[in-house]
Parts: C-alpha cells; sequence; structure tokens
C-alpha cells in the first residue's frame, strides 16, 4: 500500500504523561541528538497525516515552539492515554469533521517508523475492523494505535460511566489489527521513559545515524 493510498488521517502526539521515572516535566522535550524527542517525532509523523494535533495538559504554551494545536483532557483526574485519544477524536470531529481516523503516538518515542499510519491501515483493512495498533518484539504498544472517530461516544462513555482506563480492554470491545515492525537495528517504538533510555537513545544515534 503506497502512502497515500489510506484515508486522510490526523495524527495526534500524546504527551500528557506525568514523567514520573523522569523526575517529572515533559519527557518529549528531552533532547536526543541535539534535538528533542519532540521535533523528531513531528518529523516523521508530518509526512503521514493530513495535519497533526498534541495532546497536553497544563500550560499549553510550552509546546508552542511547535505549531500545533495543542488539545487537553476533558476527562479529570489524569485518567491516562484513553483520555488523551478522546481529546483528540473528539478536536477531529470538531475541526475537521471529513476526518474519519486519528493516528496516535507516544510523544517520547524518537524512532518512529515512517510507514506508520499505511501500515496501521493496511492491517485494519486486511482484518476488517475499525482499530489498529502496533507491536513489535512480540510486544504491542497500546498508545500507538489508529481509531476511528465515529468511535468516540462509545469511547467517552467507557471512560466515564464505565471508568476504563485500560486501552486493551476498549479496543478488544471493537476489534482491533496488530501491524508488527522489525525491531533492527532498532526497535522502533523504544520509549524514553528514564534518564538511561535517554543515555541509551544517544547511543543508538551515534552508532546507527539518524535511523
Amino acid at each position: 500500500m503506497s502512502a497515500n493510498a489510506h484515508p486522510q488521517t490526523i495524527g495526534v502526539l500524546l504527551a500528557g504523561g506525568l514523567a514520573r521515572r523522569m523526575g517529572g516535566g515533559d519527557k518529549p522535550l528531552r533532547e536526543i541528538g541535539g534535538r528533542s524527542i519532540l521535533a523528531r517525532v513531528i518529523e516523521r509523523m508530518r509526512p503521514q497525516c493530513g495535519a497533526l494535533i498534541l495532546n497536553a495538559n497544563g500550560d499549553p504554551q510550552r509546546f508552542g515552539f511547535t505549531g500545533l494545536p495543542v488539545v487537553a483532557d476533558d476527562i479529570p483526574d489524569f485518567a491516562g492515554p484513553l483520555a488523551g485519544i478522546l481529546a483528540a477524536l473528539d478536536h477531529v470531529a470538531a475541526q475537521h469533521p471529513e476526518i474519519a481516523y486519528v493516528a496516535s503516538v507516544a510523544a517520547d518515542t524518537p524512532f518512529l517508523p515512517r510507514d506508520y499510519v499505511s501500515r496501521l491501515h493496511a492491517a485494519r483493512e486486511a482484518a476488517g475492523v475499525p482499530l489498529a495498533c502496533a507491536e513489535s518484539d512480540g510486544r504491542t504498544h497500546p498508545v500507538n494505535g489508529l481509531w476511528s472517530v465515529a468511535l468516540r461516544a462509545d469511547l467517552r462513555h467507557a471512560l466515564v460511566v464505565e471508568d476504563m482506563r485500560k486501552i486493551d480492554r476498549w479496543t478488544a470491545r471493537h476489534g482491533v489489527a496488530h501491524a508488527a515492525w522489525p525491531v533492527t537495528p532498532v526497535d522502533p517504538f523504544f520509549n524514553a521513559n528514564s534518564p538511561e533510555d535517554i543515555d541509551e537513545a544517544e547511543a543508538l544515534i551515534a552508532r546507527h545515524g539518524e535511523i
């Protein structure tokens, strides 16, 4: 499938985490190889999507340099990544009503694959289901996925009424395909959760260049 053969898709960069293992602050703003992780994610996602938005809570001005719309959760008490995905679906429904799909990525994944969106769509279409999720090294990455805007009311009900927080529980309800990526030379879903991960990412770039 070519990069342009799939339905137009809006990308959401999920930056709403609490970054406890990083000692607080915004993980995506940490630098690797002289550039922020967030800048790396934007560079990889922008050619794959019709537009990008950023999901983050707190003062949106700290992300003003990106030029991206910043959409906050409207589910209280840090309800987790599903709340960020819901915020993105609601934003797209309001601002881009012609768009049927949102692709989400963790904003701390500096080696995100450049065929991410097209391969998620290919997996979804082959399986005949409305959702898709990334996989590598035998592990699923639930926050890295493809979401149908049409399911946003059900997602809100799951979060608000059912108090559902586990992504896999909700996606299993509707049907989710998995798209697998190789992990050589680097796992494309490597995420920088700790200072040690930052050091590892620096070493990977030094060894392999801009992967």
